[in-house]
């Protein structure tokens, strides 16, 4: 008899109504794999394993991080995401937990990696930055669309999804050097200038802010246009007829008829420009009339007077709104007139003045009437269209509490580690937004998971930090079993939020 491997591990053997754990080995012999019974080890009570052996003899071999990677991980299972994202999900996976619970850069996930038990969980067995870097590499590579309609159709078939309407936005973000191709200088919304940037445009859907679909841009791609080139991603959503939120910024006559042309409504805020002004000169030089009770909308301590009028853009008819908030009128005045006051000192003593403010003063450096009244014309005045037909109120609450897509910016720039952004191959850049936006997707559904208990997913994940995996060794090296750390009452609380057989399973 030759043999050929021997090979020792724990095994489950069911007797009657209970449940032992033995320690066997396997031997091929001649070709057939003979089991050979080591010894008894202990059994399984209630779910949780109880050794024969004396405490005395076992020693904790390692302790790894448990309890938030199993939250994310299963909800990803549940949306099939390890299989949706191809040869490179494990990978994918380890960077979307890493910046959902503790962001690392991609030189650091190594090591982060080794404190984990995502070798377990992920079935596999360490992590390489060479590896990683690749995973990055075929998410540019992919069909980022279809990935991202693919994933959304797997929310939508878990969760039951039915969406009704789509919040769009656009924000950028800077990167560190000046070496990628997309990086490009353009309106940086932070207010900082000189840094190259890169445009990421965001679509949630209207009612919870899951979010369906990205895609990332050149730091000088204008607004209006991401959107137009993203509209035409909508048609893979199954989505029919639906609504498309989006701010003033973003509004453009092609864009509305687009969405018309997809058989989209569109909710969408419009700059007071000229001939807006002209539209509605009239109207507001008769505040007592505007200001009236049945005009009067309310939305979180915040009053809106509003009226509309039907109006036509790009040739799609609807109904445009305009909005008085007084409160930010008279904030709006007071600001500016400080400043005016200021500059008045200034000027008088010789000195430059904030850039901007020197069209509201002549030759003598004095105020000038006619240009302090146009700018203060429309302060606290708003405008929006909309091409379905809305009650007022609805029409406020829908445009103005839009900020499902503004927390969703929020959480996808700290929480999930957007910035900075220190790659400098285009590819890479897009890999990295590609992972926080799933980044965002699970916390999202997480959200979704703990309405009832009215905590946030950041605050859960935080709770389950402690919760760790132990693994335990007998000093003769014989067996090695884990255990995970008792569960508080707000970890399990979370773990039965997300499934109910989780805090049973995790043990």
């Amino acid at each position: 008899m030759y043999n050929n491997y021997t090979m020792s591990f724990v095994r489950r053997i069911k007797k009657g109504g209970s449940v032992y754990l033995a320690e066997v080995e396997n031997n091929r012999i001649d070709g057939k794999v003979v089991q050979r019974h080591i010894r008894y080890i202990g059994r399984e009570v209630d779910g949780r394993t109880v050794l024969s052996v004396s405490m005395s003899d076992v020693e904790v071999e390692e302790v790894k991080l448990f309890g938030p990677l199993l939250v994310l991980h299963h909800i990803a299972q549940a949306i099939g995401l390890p299989k949706i994202l191809g040869p490179y999900a494990n990978e994918i996976l380890s960077l979307v937990y890493a910046h959902c619970i503790d962001y690392q850069s991609v030189s650091q996930m190594e090591r982060w990696f080794e404190r984990t038990d995502l070798n377990m969980l992920l079935n596999i067995q360490g992590l390489t930055e060479k590896r990683l870097l690749g995973a990055l590499d075929y998410l540019e590579n992919v069909n980022s669309e279809k990935l991202q309609a693919d994933i959304f159709e797997a929310v939508q078939d878990r969760y039951n999804l039915h969406p009704s309407g789509v919040v769009y936005d656009v924000t950028n973000t800077y990167l560190y050097g000046k070496h990628c191709s997309l990086g490009k200088l353009g309106h940086d919304k932070e207010g900082v200038k000189g840094r190259p940037l890169i445009q990421i445009g965001l679509a949630v859907t209207k009612e919870e802010g899951i979010p369906m679909f990205h895609r990332t841009f050149d730091g000088n791609v204008h607004d209006a246009r991401t959107l137009q080139v993203m509209m035409g991603a909508l048609h893979r959503y199954g989505i029919k007829t639906g609504m498309l939120v989006y701010d003033r910024g973003i509004t453009s006559g092609d864009n509305i008829a687009d969405a018309k042309g997809l058989k989209w409504d569109t909710l969408c805020g419009v700059p007071i420009q000229d001939h807006i002004k002209q539209f509605w000169r009239q109207s507001i030089r008769d505040t007592e009339k505007l200001t009236i009770l049945e005009n009067r909308v309310e939305l979180n301590k915040t009053i809106f007077y509003v009226i509309s009028r039907p109006y036509t853009i790009n040739g799609v008819k609807g109904k445009l709104a305009l909005c008085f908030n007084q409160q930010q009128q008279v904030k709006l005045r007071e600001s500016r007139r400080s400043e005016f006051i200021d500059a008045q000192e200034l000027l008088r003593q010789g000195k430059a003045i904030k850039a901007g403010l020197e069209k509201y003063f002549d030759a003598h450096k004095s105020l000038i009437p006619s240009a302090v009244q146009e700018a203060e014309e429309f302060d606290g005045y708003s405008c929006i269209f909309s091409t379905r037909k809305l009650s007022m109120p609805l029409l406020v609450h829908t445009y103005f509490d839009k900020d499902v897509v503004e927390k969703a910016f929020r959480s996808i720039k700290g929480v999930v580690g957007l910035q900075p952004i220190r790659h400098w191959l285009a590819r890479r850049v897009i890999g990295h937004v590609f992972i926080c936006y799933l980044s965002y997707l699970l916390l999202s559904l997480l959200k979704k998971h703990l309405r009832h208990l009215s905590i946030s997913p950041e605050t859960a994940l935080q709770a389950l930090d402690s919760m760790y995996k132990v693994y335990l060794r007998d000093k003769n090296n014989v067996f090695k079993i884990s255990r995970v750390v008792n569960l508080t009452k707000l970890q399990e609380s979370v773990l039965k939020a997300v499934d109910k057989t989780l805090p049973r399973r995790s043990v």
